[in-house]
């Protein structure tokens, strides 16, 4: 049998199974209640946050009240004949729209509605949107239009005035996370908790990207999901050897601090990716030196937290920003040099001497208003 991928298994069905865009799924369901249903919607928001599913659990509440296990299939599959999916990006000609706008005065075969879902709306042409306009704008009674995009301001104004428009947001690391633990057990599987957090945040708010990743992690054959493995497939820096680097930071060790971001360069990361996985970090621990242990803006495991917050006592929040803009500065930089490995050296060795300098320009501001004076003084003199 043909496998079907997590992020197709694990589609929402129902408004109640929508992760993340709890309000939306309760706005459209108090619509059908209400007998308040548009003729047409606007879905907004990036890829994998659940646009189109949420087109097809509506329009299975509006086509299928008995909720007939059948019709709901055919409609959350795509192959419903009175639920018409159409790509915007391969059929964007006013020929297609022309079909459409002629196909929509023939009423269901089944439901009450025809419903047409056009996925990445955008990409229609502007002589296929004009031609769209007069039938979105004044519809067959039995008619409902769900357009799904990415790009929002390119759906022209005239469009947009003649729907309902609903934004979805990116879903939160700790939405995702509570779904992938879900489904990692559904399949059998363990996995540690530091492993679904490192998922869900690389799913950077799409419930899709995060599934698929979790898809390739399972095909790996192991029964118990590991950072380790994530690393490995990735090839993201190793986290406990960030941890060494960092403690080196902290203790102004500048020797350590090169040879841990020399084993971190040896596993065959490249700066850019070393960098930006120390400016996740830097920004964990500002975070917590700023708002305690107890904050939600760090999206991390209970053990994770426990030794990240101990991390950040030696650390103060204006030392932390400053360790970042630097970072920032240099992952600019070397992504431009001849020499990124010399820029990124450098970057450590000043990192671990920050509070050193930090020191010295104290003093140094300290004794101006001195110096000042004294020099002043020799003038009189």
């Amino acid at each position: 049998m043909s496998y079907t991928v997590l992020a197709r298994r694990y589609r929402s069905r129902s408004f109640d199974e929508v992760v993340g865009q709890e309000p939306i799924a309760r706005t459209l369901k108090a619509a059908i209640d209400g007998n308040r249903v548009a003729h047409a919607y606007l879905f907004c928001g990036t890829r994998g946050v659940g646009k189109t599913s949420m087109a097809r659990i509506f329009a299975n509440a509006l086509n299928n009240p008995k909720d007939d296990d059948a019709v709901m299939q055919a409609i959350l599959q795509g192959r419903d004949t009175d639920v018409i999916e159409i790509d915007g990006a391969s059929n964007n000609s006013v020929e297609g729209a022309r079909d459409l706008i002629a196909n929509s005065v023939y009423r269901p075969m089944r439901g009450p509605y025809k419903v047409y879902i056009i996925d990445e709306v955008h990409m229609l042409s502007t002589a296929a949107f004009n031609a769209l306009l007069k039938t979105m704008e004044e519809p067959p009674e039995h008619v409902k239009f769900i357009l799904c995009t990415t790009e929002a301001h390119k759906v022209p104004p005239t469009i947009q005035s003649r729907c309902q428009r609903f934004d979805f947001r990116n879903i939160s690391t700790g939405a995702i996370a509570e779904h992938l633990a879900a489904v990692v057990k559904k399949e059998k599987l363990t996995a540690d908790a530091e492993l679904v957090h490192a998922v869900a945040r690389l799913g950077n708010g799409s419930m899709r990207d995060a599934l698929s990743l979790m898809d390739r992690l399972m095909a790996s054959g192991e029964k118990k999901l590991t950072t380790k493995l994530l690393e490995e497939l990735l090839g993201l820096p190793d986290r406990e050897v960030m941890g060494y680097l960092i403690d080196a930071l902290a203790e102004a060790d500048a020797k350590a601090a090169l040879e841990h971001a020399d084993a971190l360069l040896e596993k065959g990361t490249s700066v850019d990716q070393v960098i930006e996985a120390l400016l996740g970090r830097l920004r964990d621990l500002m975070v917590l030196c700023a708002c305690g242990e107890k904050t939600e803006l760090v999206d991390l495991s209970d053990q994770a937290r426990s030794a990240e917050a101990a991390r950040a006592k030696n650390f103060d929040a204006a030392g932390v920003v400053h360790m970042i803009a630097l970072c920032e500065n240099v992952q600019r930089a070397a992504k431009s040099s001849p020499m990124p490995r010399a820029l990124f050296d450098a970057l450590v060795v000043r990192l671990a001497m920050t509070e050193k300098l930090a020191d010295v320009t104290a003093v140094i501001a300290r004794q101006g208003p001195a110096m000042a004076v004294g020099s002043a003084g020799g003038k009189k003199r």
